[in-house]
């Protein structure tokens, strides 16, 4: 799913094939791959179309409509660093004041703090130039500022309603930070206007399977595919949706045409693979094998191949080659990212200082009082998505997914980032009626995700852990569950599974050991520092003895026992995480020592967890 390398006799080899055209000629050429450009778009033909808008805007770099023509084909595409790129110079094209001009070839050069520097400066004189908010708005979201790139692109659209460029960033920007209703307010009026707008459409589809709305989001998807059936993104995208919404077969079949769009497509592989019940034939596996040989795989397909090699190959249990696929494909991965090990450790070293058992005893019962939310933390692949799969077999609990909100306020508490912020020492100057508030706000701003009247329901999010501090000031009424299983099998679980987001400290085993040990380290601190606010379960008692584990967890929750819950694997839930389809099966405990079949590689691994390998005390052998 990469962008088109260039053509033989593109522009740029023009020169050797003859005279150089006049600057009449070659307007005259950039406005032709322009119109093939639009009517390859409207055919569905996007790699026709982002070949014909590149090289129209190679022909005319100041070409504001080719440069965002192929924005919209990279979009579509999958090509999301090439799409920002694009988008970039199509903001640059656009300006046509002088003195943004080198802010503009600054951001597109990804010089960021000049354009800043620049952008603030011009923006201090001129404060409603709408082109220079829009500007600064994406050097914010280029850096991750969210939050601000939306304050300032709503300025924008304040300034000038029919700034649709600014309108689509507005979105995009709602829709990262989890506003999925937002984002889907702004994509109503986009389309409006432009109803056959796939790239809206995208997005659209996106941002309601975000707020949990799933047979809205496939019935976008399934338009998108039948107009572009050649699309492998789009069938890809149809293929998660239905696996979330628990249509594994069409899941299936989605991502089986996917592949069949695009061969090299290394996701769609990892995507089957990581339905953790399919298998894959001696055909697929000679394919990947022949893909990994290729020289111009790109890296993202690269190490998809390896991630999906390693789940072929444990099928079959040849164990020696699986861990050298998933070693690979982690290591991989693990370069493309920035991660360390010891600010995890100072930061928890922050939260355990800060959150001290008089800090807490001080402001206990100050927030929010509504008991709605139930959390459920730990580390991803710990048994949590099981644990929330009983408990919304419940008739007072909705499950809904891995919400965002908690470590969004985390984020806007501290500044914009939640380490190295004000975060978490700005709680301490908080009074009751600022602790309140932000307990109502987390509320509200999961309430889009509630479908019914259910008292009750349930946030995923694993990261959470290091937040409960902040759950108990700010809702002091809600449960949180501590999902604990084995160490190494939990490390290990998590190191052959490539996340979409985050969880960046998976990919390397020694980060992993380290994360796990300062998770421990944290939650046995919130153990004294907020006596009884937390319910631990061990994966290997609810595999041990559902019943006495589920009755145990009901009791902590305020709940009778419902036999429902011991029939989860009936519910019909959507589920959003990699276990998906295994928490949709009658509990087994074959997975429970899986890892060891791995042992002789994960010396590192036990060297990092340390100590904590021996805190690891279910309650049944």
């Amino acid at each position: 799913m990469t962008a088109p390398t260039q053509a033989a006799g593109s522009p740029a080899t023009a020169n050797a094939q003859g005279p150089a055209p006049t600057a009449g000629q070659q307007a005259a050429n950039a406005k032709e791959h322009l119109t093939r450009g639009l009517a390859h778009a409207r055919l569905g033909r996007h790699e026709a179309a982002a070949a014909s808008f590149r090289h129209a805007s190679e022909l005319d770099r100041n070409s504001f409509r080719a440069w965002r023509g192929l924005a919209d084909q990279l979009t579509i595409l999958g090509d999301s660093a090439g799409a920002d790129a694009a988008y970039a110079q199509s903001i640059r094209a656009s300006v046509s004041n002088p003195a943004l001009t080198a802010a503009a070839a600054a951001l597109c050069e990804g010089k960021l703090a000049i354009a800043e520097a620049a952008l603030r400066a011009y923006l201090y004189k001129t404060p409603t130039d709408v082109a220079a908010i829009r500007m600064l708005a994406e050097v914010g979201a280029r850096l991750g500022r969210y939050e601000d790139s939306e304050k300032l692109l709503r300025r924008a659209l304040e300034l000038s309603p029919s700034f649709t460029p600014a309108r689509h960033n507005y979105a995009l920007v709602l829709h990262r930070q989890g506003k999925g209703a937002e984002a889907l307010a702004q994509l109503d009026l986009l389309l409006a206007a432009e109803p056959d707008n796939a790239s809206y459409r995208f997005l659209r589809a996106a941002a309601l399977a975000r707020i949990g709305d799933y047979d809205a989001a496939i019935g976008v998807y399934r338009g998108l595919v039948s107009e572009l059936p050649e699309n492998a993104r789009a069938w890809l995208s149809l293929g998660h949706v239905s696996r979330t919404a628990g249509d594994t077969s069409n899941s299936v079949a989605a991502y089986a045409k996917s592949i069949a769009c695009a061969p090299n497509f290394g996701e769609a592989y990892w995507s089957l693979a990581n339905l953790k019940t399919h298998r894959f034939s001696d055909a697929d596996r000679t394919n990947m094998l022949n893909q990994l040989q290729s020289s111009d795989l790109s890296p993202e397909d690269r190490f998809h191949f390896h991630y999906a090699l390693g789940k072929l190959y444990e099928d079959r249990g040849e164990y020696a080659q699986s861990f050298e696929h998933y070693a690979e494909g982690a290591r991989q991965r693990r370069e493309r990212i920035v991660y360390n090990s010891d600010d995890t450790t100072a930061f928890t070293n922050e939260l355990i200082v800060h959150f001290s058992p008089a800090f807490m005893a001080e402001r206990k019962g100050l927030g929010a009082p509504a008991p709605d939310p139930i959390f459920i933390v730990g580390l991803p692949r710990s048994g949590s998505t099981l644990i929330e799969q009983i408990l919304a077999s419940h008739s007072a609990i909705e499950g809904t997914m891995e919400l965002p909100d908690i470590i969004a306020l985390a984020k806007e508490i501290g500044g914009g980032k939640v380490r190295g912020g004000a975060y978490p020492n700005a709680l301490a100057d908080m009074d009751g009626e600022r602790l309140r508030a932000l307990g109502e706000l987390y509320l509200s701003r999961t309430r889009v995700q509630r479908k019914t009247a259910k008292p009750y329901f349930i946030d995923k999010m694993p990261n959470n852990f290091q937040h409960v501090g902040l759950i108990r000031l700010i809702l002091p009424n809600a449960r949180i569950i501590d999902a604990r299983r084995h160490p190494m099998a939990c490390c290990f679980s998590a190191f052959k599974q490539h996340f979409a987001h985050g969880q960046r400290f998976s990919y390397d085993l020694r980060d992993l050991g380290r994360y796990y040990a300062d998770y421990v380290r944290l939650m046995a601190h919130f153990d004294e520092a907020a006596p009884g606010a937390v319910h631990r379960v061990h994966y290997e008692d609810m595999v041990s003895d559902s019943e006495s584990e589920t009755r145990r967890l009901l009791a902590f929750l305020n709940l009778p026992f419902e036999s429902a819950c011991l029939e989860f694997h009936a519910n019909a839930r959507a589920v959003r995480t990699a276990s998906s389809e295994q928490v949709r099966q009658p509990l087994y405990d074959s997975a429970r020592d899986h890892w060891r079949n791995y042992e002789t590689w994960l010396e590192p691994l036990r060297e990092a967890l340390g100590p904590a390998l021996d805190t690891h005390r279910p309650r049944l052998p």
